[in-house]
């Protein structure tokens, strides 16, 4: 058996809001290791530092000690290895879908042949080939998302970074959108860090779930899930699913880990 490859490593991180009169943690000694290629949720109350965690990783903001390691190499501020998106709908209002996924390759100055051949596989990857020269605000929100993601992995990053992207859609789209996701991840294999605070949604995109605690935000669990690798959402209706979604929400309202609602 192969040894796991670790892609990313998050190394006692603290971060600590510090102002004249007061301090604030809002994390605290976070140690977590993520393997090349794999989908894994961050899952805790709100406020508990999920977010802040998140755009550590994506170099948007700074960590006060600790490390996050990239294939071995600590991170220091954003890059190409990594892409974004956001639970706002993030895309240029002026451009069509099309040009909006090729944005990032327009940056680069990739040639035109090899841009188009991009962007062409993820507007199928995507289902919007027949939207390709629509704007964003003539979309659906699941649409809007589908576009995000696109541009995302439109320019290869390492690693794909998810901040509840999914929370302000309604409930139908939002098990389509998860589905398209999974679906997407299995033919692309990016290695996906995804917060939400849908444990349902965590327990069906992921392969791993940390869990944390409220503020100062502590990882309190990793919970691997153990579901067939190929899902459709009927699994959610499945009793190991279900067992599995039960036991993180036991967690989550526990007062043995200190956690308010």
């Amino acid at each position: 058996m192969m040894e796991a490859i670790i892609k990313i490593s998050c190394k006692n991180l603290n971060k600590v809001y510090q102002t004249k009169k007061s301090q604030t943690i809002a994390l605290k000694d976070i140690n977590i290791d993520i393997e090349d290629n794999e989908f894994i949720s961050i899952v805790g109350p709100s406020g508990c530092g999920k977010s802040t965690l998140l755009r550590i990783f994506a170099g948007l903001d700074e960590a006060t000690s600790g490390d996050i390691l990239l294939d071995n190499q600590v991170m220091i501020g954003p890059g190409a290895d990594r892409g974004m998106v956001f639970q706002a709908y993030t895309l240029f209002p002026w451009l069509t879908v099309e040009k909006n996924i090729r944005f990032g390759l327009k940056l680069k100055k990739m040639p035109k042949s090899e841009a188009d051949s991009i962007v062409e596989k993820y507007l199928e990857l995507v289902g919007l080939k027949d939207f390709r020269n629509r704007l964003p605000k003539e979309l659906s929100g699941g649409m809007k998302q589908r576009v995000a993601i696109a541009r995302a992995l439109a320019n290869n990053p390492e690693v794909l970074l998810m901040d509840e992207p999914f929370g302000a859609l309604d409930s139908d789209t939002k098990g389509n959108m998860q589905l398209q996701l999974r679906e997407l991840w299995e033919k692309e294999k990016h290695t996906v860090i995804f917060i939400t605070h849908d444990i349902e949604e965590a327990v069906f995109l992921s392969q791993r779930v940390y869990v944390m605690s409220a503020r100062p935000g502590r990882v309190i669990a990793n919970i691997p899930i153990d579901l067939p690798q190929l899902r459709d959402l009927e699994i959610k209706d499945t009793q190991e699913f279900i067992q599995i979604r039960k036991y993180i929400h036991s967690m989550l309202h526990s007062n043995d880990f200190g956690i308010n609602e």
